[in-house]
């Protein structure tokens, strides 16, 4: 066979079906646009999904592609093997041939078996064939118009060989082939009892889409039958060049090359190593089509894959952000087959150094925590409640914990932190308010009247009520419910601002609002009968917390001089991506890569208070979107308009779609202040603001805080900033004398902790203890005796309060023949303890304090046995 690369590879398959009148389609992005149930796209169908349904129509009918996917998180969630196998990747390249009711088994076959004999030249005798059980159709094909051999031929079940799109729709039998890696190599062919073994892989799937399988399970002939094929891109490369791991090919290779290049990493674990490799293309393309650390979905299954590439980083030995440097790399590799890559890098490698570098904030921490809680632990069971907290409090994905407890041969109590995590949402479901979902049908016809832009008060019929989600005909006294009315003047919350509260009555009954949501057409109001009963059909009189409302309009309107005024100063790249007025403030999400700096908040903060100056009339003017924007009116993120829109105007300085309640002029604000300003995502910054009353309030809080300082550092407001500056360079310098101190105290300066060095052979070694150390020192003085040493080991150990903290150096040459993490945790297991890390340097923790100075005399003698062995 002849070598060939990854690249070639791409480019050869493609041309081979371009030239076979098959249409080359890029790559689809990896969120799939055509199927929500879907993570990621996770094969090269996903993008042609609805025209094997039928319910979209290409112009062509014969396509190939090599698709980008990505394989983690739902049942496709390869994560936990990922640089501990030789073929489990969360990123992977399908190269695949598709047939829109073109051309079926026969020519599939044939472009199959071309392809690998001809194009690639692999030796016929070295691949394996499968069919499913029942489909005699394909086996004929293969056995008399290939004429494979019957010996290297299996017959397999629906497990195996069938695939389906779901439980009902297109489906159809598979024909696999697998590359048969030799002798030398365990396992048997498919269908054996060996047949896990890695001698046998499979590099292409064939599947056959000829039926339509019904809710009853009935299989009816497709009209028109169709093909969609895929083959691992690595999985082929492995073979091409001749190495049993995709891990060994040259696109995984040269990023590993560059990645101990960058750091200067020599004797690592390699799995470490394929794990940053693999992790970087996943990250790197889910950034580039679109997807961004966070929270939930997508968003948090990236920002796992980024924390455990981190993590493997940080084994490595790597202690400074590294990882969005493997960009460049990356794009060295792959960016001419994807371009996206090339013109997204900067995006990339920004996202990526501020994923790092929050993460190493917090990994020292929550590693603080597990070395803590693990030393405590008298099993080898890693307790769910810790799981939990490393996952609530320090952000630790459980597969990152999961990482680590296979390190030190630990299991993990998943029961104890599923049982937390119910807990957790519980009590989430508990602190939720009463309501139902936007989306349910109340089934009431017609609509609710809003009368709120005029009217704070008006009559209206009781039309639905609403108790524990269900709707009945009366609400009693006491009980908390929901009712719709034929017309209202409480606005429902939409386009960020909250919904009115208020009072519902008649003569003898009270109903409190506490909150009004739409749902479709009708406004819902939420809240309790206070007094009497309430009944479906009677007339009630109704009327909104008017002070409320007045703090709303005011938030609301000054957030709309807020977006003109960021849009002025910042650039017209500025974008409204969420907001939310109530009452007490205006929280405003818009687009923008960088802080904005305390300069711009100074200047759009003096604008919009220039404007309410100013006592813009508001205006609103109903007009077609089509109209709307011809003017020049700026859209409301998230908002979905009708036939005709809501105009609203400042003067000339803010023109925005709105269909909330607003001030009458700009001066009705009163005044505007700027309280912070914070990121909440790539790309998206947060300001909070407060106005009127609210934000005399603040202003006077934020004198009186001055003032305080002032008096706290005996100077005047005039001066503060100097008085601040002076003490801060004082006590930066006390901090500096106080770690000098610290390092000739760890360092033995003063005190007899050279004289404690021994000889072992041909090896020096020093096992001590320094009481009330940081540390922060403590390393540094191990690091400094271990160079002092030069061909070593030294342990270090220092009790705080009731803790011991332990630390152990080897010097390069010997770690080949004795590893600090063995070290360390001989002296931890004395003191109750357990530890690891690094080859060349490992931590433990403890507890067992009246344990400790026996521990270091046996430990001396250990040590001193085990390099006199060397």
């Amino acid at each position: 066979m002849p070598y060939m690369s990854t690249n070639e590879i791409r480019e050869r398959f493609l041309k081979f079906f371009e030239q076979n009148s098959h249409r080359e389609i890029d790559s689809s992005s990896l969120i799939p646009g055509n199927d929500p149930t879907l993570l990621f796209t996770n094969a090269g169908m996903v993008q042609f999904k609805d025209v094997f349904l039928g319910t979209d129509k290409r112009n062509y009918n014969r396509a190939a592609s090599s698709q980008r996917c990505v394989r983690a998180g739902g049942k496709h969630n390869d994560l936990d093997n990922v640089g501990y196998t030789a073929r489990h990747h969360t990123f992977f390249e399908m190269l695949g041939n598709f047939s829109f009711g073109d051309y079926f088994k026969k020519e599939a076959i044939r472009f199959a078996w071309e392809f690998l004999t001809v194009e690639l030249k692999l030796p016929e005798d070295r691949l394996w064939i499968t069919v499913y059980n029942d489909d005699d159709e394909a086996a004929d094909i293969w056995f008399n118009d290939i004429g494979v051999n019957k010996k290297r031929f299996s017959r397999m079940g629906e497990k195996d060989n069938f695939w389906s799109m779901g439980d009902t729709g297109p489906c159809g039998p598979c024909s696999e082939i697998f590359f048969d890696h030799g002798s030398d190599v365990a396992g048997g062919p498919p269908g054996s009892p060996d047949e896990d073994g890695d001698r046998y892989i499979e590099i292409w799937n064939l599947v056959f889409m000829q039926f339509d399988r019904a809710s009853d399970g009935k299989m009816t002939p497709l009209p028109n039958p169709s093909i969609d094929t895929g083959m691992g891109l690595e999985r082929i490369a492995a073979i091409m060049q001749g190495v049993h791991s995709n891990y060994e090919i040259d696109l995984f290779r040269q990023l590993i090359e560059a990645l101990e290049k960058q750091n200067n990493l020599k004797d690592v674990p390699q799995a470490s190593l394929n794990v940053v490799a693999d992790h970087i293309r996943a990250c790197a393309f889910l950034i580039a089509d679109g997807v961004v650390p966070s929270n939930e979905g997508r968003g948090y299954v990236l920002r796992r894959i980024i924390r455990r590439a981190i993590r493997h980083g940080h084994k490595l030995g790597i202690e400074n952000t590294f990882f969005y440097k493997m960009v460049q790399p990356l794009i060295a590799q792959m960016g001419n087959a994807f371009p996206i890559l090339t013109e997204q890098q900067a995006n990339i490698e920004k996202l990526l150094i501020r994923e790092e570098e929050q993460f190493l904030r917090t990994l020292d921490n929550g590693m603080r925590i597990f070395e803590s809680e693990v030393a405590n632990i008298s099993n080898e069971l890693i307790p769910g409640e810790l799981i939990f907290k490393l996952y609530d409090t320090y952000g630790f994905p459980t597969d990152l914990t999961a990482d680590i407890a296979r390190e030190r041969n630990l299991q993990m109590d998943m029961p104890g932190f599923d049982e937390c995590m119910a807990v957790q949402k519980q009590n989430a479901r508990a602190a939720s308010k009463f309501g139902i979902d936007s989306d349910t049908d109340l089934g009431l016809d017609g609509n609710t009247r809003f009368e709120g832009y005029q009217e704070n008060k008006s009559s209206a019929e009781v039309i639905h009520l609403i108790k524990d989600n269900q709707a009945v005909t009366e609400l009693n006294e006491g009980d908390t419910g929901a009712l719709v009315l034929s017309n209202t003047p409480f606005y429902a919350e939409s386009g960020g601002q909250v919904g009115d509260t208020g009072i519902i009555k008649t003569a003898d009954m009270s109903f409190k609002v506490t909150d009004t949501q739409k749902n479709h057409d009708h406004f819902v109001h939420y809240g309790k009968v206070e007094l009497g009963n309430l009944a479906v059909g009677m007339q009630v009189e109704s009327e909104i917390d008017e002070r409320r409302r007045t703090e709303i309009r005011a938030n609301h309107s000054a957030t709309h001089l807020m977006h003109a005024a960021l849009r002025q100063v910042l650039g017209e790249h500025v974008q409204q991506k969420g907001s939310l007025v109530n009452e007490r403030y205006l929280r405003f999400d818009f687009s923008h890569l960088e802080p904005v700096t305390t300069e711009e908040l100074v200047e759009i903060e003096r604008i919009v208070n220039d404007h309410i100056r100013a006592n813009h009339a508001v205006n609103t003017d109903l007009m077609t979107p089509e109209a709307a924007q011809e003017a020049g009116a700026m859209a409301l993120f998230g908002e979905k308009y009708g036939d005709v829109v809501r105009v609203l105007t400042m003067g000339k300085f803010s023109m925005e779609l709105c269909g909330g309640t607003h001030v009458a002029a700009t001066g009705d604000i009163g005044l505007f202040r700027i309280t912070t300003e914070t990121g909440i995502a790539a790309g998206v910054r947060r300001i909070e603001a407060v106005t009127a009353d609210h934000a005399i309030a603040y202003t006077l809080e934020q004198q009186q805080i001055i003032n305080d300082l002032s008096g706290l550092v005996k100077t005047d407001a005039t001066h503060l900033v100097t008085k601040i500056e002076q003490l801060q360079g004082k006590n930066r310098q006390l901090e500096r004398q106080i770690e000098k101190l610290n390092s000739r105290i760890a360092s033995g300066s003063g005190n007899d902790i050279e004289d404690q060095i021994q000889t072992a052979g041909n090896y020096k070694f020093l096992v001590t203890r320094i009481d009330d150390i940081e540390p922060k020192a403590l390393r540094e003085s191990m690091d400094k005796f271990k160079n002092k040493l030069q061909s070593g080991v030294v342990i270090m150990a220092s009790v705080r309060g009731d803790k011991i903290s332990l630390i152990a150096g080897v010097s390069q040459d010997l770690v080949s023949s004795i590893k600090a993490g063995d070290v360390v945790n001989h002296l931890a297991e004395q003191v109750g303890g357990r530890g690891g890390g690094r080859p060349d340097m490992a931590q433990a923790g403890g507890h067992d304090v009246e344990n400790l100075d026996s521990a270091i005399n046996n430990t001396q003698k250990w040590l001193a046995e085990q390099l006199s062995n060397i």
